[in-house]
């Protein structure tokens, strides 16, 4: 358990209220109970404070009057809330030891401190930095390397010539450094296999969710910048590089040799065209087709919204002949514009 004033303490917050009060961990205002911190984001969720079981929460200052209890008070109550949780951080810790049914080449360089699960494979001239796990059925590819602290979950796959910087996380069933798509055509030979000589480079910080893929570069390194965040079930091909602090949310795919900037965020089943760039601060809403640069930072949308079926269905029709009307309707403008060359109309 940890006290709120020492929780304050930490995070340079403020305490309203019984700075003694001892809670074990951090829950949502529905389900919070007395021994429990909780927290309101959002002006609207103070409706919810009156039923709350909570023992204190964490709020703004100016919404202090909703709440008669204890508070911890924030400038930002859903950023303290992430400080928060990490005190309370209950992941299992595995030995620092190397399984027994672990495969270790013994070129390998371990640092102090590693946790290496069963079964999990690691090739010739990998290199683990210090405090590093590394989960069970891990496969980790020759002379790739993992730096410090980093979490590698089961069953990742890690190819050859992979460099995963400090503090990342990889969860379980990720593949980093497959081979890129990339096939010249023939018409003697059908698809010739262009081999993939580059690797993939992870900053420090970066997250990369489960089953998510990244591929190798075709001759340059796939590159994911410090503090990346990579939700599951994302592709992100070959030679991509993805600027620091960017996130990129669950079934989002990105072609091939694409820039994205730095501050980014692509929300969910985005997809992402082949050699385009995305300036720093784009922000493009769920199921968005990018299929050319965005040089402006900005929201973008494109798609179309759910709407009854009947609707839509006649609105595909019309949607099909867009250009039939428009070349009639530029065909109306020059006959009206031969008509009336001056512009005038008849009275």
């Amino acid at each position: 358990m940890l006290k709120l004033g020492d929780i304050a303490e930490r995070l340079d917050l403020v305490v309203r209220g019984d700075a003694e009060v001892e809670v074990l961990g951090v829950a949502p205002l529905a389900t919070a109970e007395a021994d429990q911190l909780s927290f309101v984001v959002k002006k609207n969720h103070l409706a919810m404070v009156s039923k709350t079981r909570a023992g204190a929460l964490i709020l703004r200052e100016e919404w202090v009057e909703h709440w008669p209890g204890t508070a911890l008070l924030s400038d930002d109550p859903y950023l303290s809330f992430a400080k928060i949780s990490q005190l309370f951080d209950d992941r299992p810790e595995g030995p620092e030891t190397v399984h027994p049914s672990a495969i270790v080449h013994p070129s390998v360089d371990l640092a102090s401190g590693v946790s290496i699960g069963p079964h999990a494979v690691l090739e010739e001239g990998v290199v683990i930095g210090k405090g590093v796990t590394i989960g069970a059925g891990v496969y980790v590819g020759h002379h790739s390397r993992i730096g410090s602290r980093t979490r590698v979950y089961p069953n990742v796959v890690i190819y050859h010539g992979v460099i995963i910087g400090e503090d990342c996380i990889i969860h379980g069933n990720a593949t980093l450094g497959a081979d890129g798509f990339g096939f010249a055509p023939s018409r003697e030979e059908g698809w010739v296999k262009i081999i993939q000589r580059g690797g993939v480079q992870l900053g420090n910080r970066v997250e990369i969710g489960a089953g998510t893929t990244i591929d190798r570069g075709a001759l340059e390194d796939t590159v994911l910048e410090d503090n990346v965040i990579i939700d599951d079930q994302v592709h992100i091909g070959h030679n991509v590089t993805v600027g620091a602090r960017t996130g990129i949310a669950a079934c989002t795919g990105i072609g091939g040799s694409t820039v994205i900037g730095r501050d980014c965020t692509l929300a969910g089943m985005v997809g992402v065209g082949d050699h385009i760039h995305l300036a720093d601060n784009v922000h493009v809403n769920g199921q968005g087709r990018v299929s050319k640069s965005l040089e402006e930072p900005g929201l973008y949308a494109s798609g179309t919204p759910i709407q009854p079926y009947r609707d839509w269905s006649k609105n595909a029709v019309r949607f099909e002949q867009l250009a039939t009307l428009a070349r009639r309707v530029a065909s109306l403008e020059k006959q009206l514009a031969e008509a009336n060359p001056d512009g005038e109309m008849d009275s």
